[in-house]
């Protein structure tokens, strides 16, 4: 139920985002078509003067003056361009700077401007003219004062020169009114954002009510389960009571019941052996029986239960992680296939995480059941290579925990040791690392090779260990609110003792480090200090 929730909360924000991104690419082709459009239009008009002016200049009367013919040609432009809001007027600059017309701001009109700057520190005439004096002339950007609203504005001009008379024409356009259709694109948009939030907040009381109520019957069925095993257990201790898969409706519960019946079976069948053997042994206690034959005999059978006994509790463990790995496996995997098709996510990340760490307990306790009855292969492995692996693995739950794995492994060591063996080693320690490590720090492996030894060493920043040798038994840790079994270093001592592996602990106030050196091969002897 939970996961539904997630996923329809990743939804909606994945819908609303989508909204929002959606806009700002429309608001960004709308500005960029509004601007094009913009310097479309001032590039014609201004194209329309000059091209008047130079039909002026060619086909003049050499009789009239030529500053009489100038001042014509400008009182022309000025009465035949401009809009109703005052902008879109042509203004004419000779070379220099000098204001030769300016329909809106006559005032300027023969004052040098060529210095001129905005309040971003565009000299906005200089670049105009430098810009007409190209051969297609061009564009500047900059603020200038907008007369329908006497405050500044960005505005956008484009400027040509008139060579024969030294003269930059040009016009421009403000781009204000662009950002008032954009806002009023937002405001749809809050409207809409707004639709959605309503219709996830809807959902989710809907997903809210539903969940409860599947909590509760989940409930129900779950303590009449655990109602039927309790009750079961209370006949069993005193009486050979079996439980009837017949009552028992979840899967994973009935699974359990043929190893819970035959272990109860093998523990009463060893109770009755019990009670045969303690009244044979009092009636030839009594009789002061000979024959110590059948004692043997009876005492052979005890051992034979005891075995039948150890048998049937490892039986029960190996499947009961069996039963572990299965759910697990699945997991791992549709964790794997939602990444491959739905990308990452930081609650996806939380969950492998977690999986993760149930698997490194998974592998703990299958090694437990498994170091006295199998013989694991040393092979010649390539150690830099694996623990890049094992790094690369806990890289999720060491970021789950705001920590973050730093590895200076050099290349390319080999050693002759069990996978197995090493990976217990190796998960075990980074496992302890990203437990114990200060919050937000880094967790730092290093791994190097001497002449003599190869040297595996574990830096936290965390707590200092007080007693270095408790924390290898079984059962202890030094910190018991950070949860465990206290198992892991109690495995990593019973490997590396059994293969002369050197342990080194330092701890205190501002760093931990944990140093493992494995002996090369020709070399023995091993201890922990």
């Amino acid at each position: 139920m939970l996961i539904m929730l997630v996923v329809i909360i990743i939804f909606s924000t994945i819908v609303v985002y989508k909204e929002y991104q959606n806009f700002e690419l429309e608001a960004e082709s709308i500005q960029s078509a509004f601007i094009q459009k913009q310097k479309d239009t001032i590039v014609f008009d201004t194209t329309r003067v000059l091209d008047f002016v130079s039909n002026a200049y060619q086909s003049r009367d050499t009789q009239i003056d030529e500053e009489d013919l100038k001042k014509q040609i400008l009182n022309a432009i000025e009465q035949l361009y401009g809009r109703q809001d005052g902008t879109g007027y042509i203004f004419v600059y000779d070379f220099k700077g000098i204001v030769l017309s300016d329909p809106v701001q006559r005032q300027n009109i023969g004052k040098d401007l060529y210095r001129t700057q905005d309040a971003n520190g565009v000299m906005v005439i200089k670049d105009l003219i430098d810009i007409s004096r190209t051969k297609e002339g061009g564009f500047v950007e900059y603020q200038w004062l907008k007369p329908t609203t006497g405050s500044l504005s960005p505005k956008i001009s484009y400027a040509k020169s008139f060579e024969p008379w030294g003269w930059m024409v040009g016009t421009g356009v403000y781009l204000d009114e662009v950002e008032k259709h954009i806002q009023t694109q937002r405001n749809i948009l809050k409207n809409r954002l707004n639709q959605y939030s309503l219709k996830m907040v809807f959902l989710l009381v809907i997903l809210f009510i539903v969940g409860i109520i599947g909590i509760i019957i989940t409930n129900y069925i779950l303590k009449k389960e655990i109602s039927s095993f309790s009750h079961y257990f209370e006949e069993a201790s005193s009486t050979y009571a079996k439980i009837d898969e017949e009552n028992i409706r979840l899967s994973e519960f009935k699974k359990m019941v043929h190893y819970i019946n035959a272990m109860i079976y093998v523990i009463h069948q060893r109770k009755q052996k019990l009670i045969e053997m303690n009244l044979t042994l009092e009636s030839k206690v009594e009789q002061k029986t000979k024959d110590l034959s059948e004692q043997n005999i009876l005492l052979e059978k005890e051992k034979n239960f005891n075995a039948s006994l150890v048998q049937a509790q490892d039986s029960f463990i190996k499947h009961s992680i069996h039963e572990i790995n299965t759910p697990l496996a699945v997991i791992m995997t549709h964790i794997d296939l939602f990444k491959m098709k739905e990308g990452e996510n930081r609650y996806l990340t939380k969950i492998e995480a977690a999986s993760k760490i149930i698997s490194n307990i998974y592998a703990d306790l299958s090694y437990m059941v498994k170091k006295n009855r199998f013989v694991y292969t040393k092979k010649h492995l390539n150690i830099s290579d694996f623990l890049d692996e094992r790094v690369d693995f806990f890289s999720e739950i060491a970021l789950g925990n705001r920590h973050k794995i730093i590895s200076e492994i050099q290349n390319d060591i080999w050693l002759h040791f069990s996978l197995e063996e090493l990976q217990r080693i190796i998960d075990n320690n980074l496992s302890n690392a990203i437990k114990y490590a200060n919050r937000g720090t880094d967790v730092k492996v290093i791994l190097l090779e001497g002449q003599e030894e190869i040297i595996l060493q574990f830096l936290t920043v965390s707590p200092k260990i007080e007693d270095t040798e408790r924390i290898f038994k079984a059962f202890e840790r030094e910190n018991d609110e950070r949860g465990g079994f206290g198992l892991g270093l109690e495995i990593v001592h019973t490997i590396c003792q059994k293969e002369n592996v050197k342990i080194e602990v330092e701890s205190d106030d501002e760093m931990t480090v944990f140093s493992y050196s494995f002996k090369k091969e020709g070399q023995d002897e091993g201890l922990i200090t």
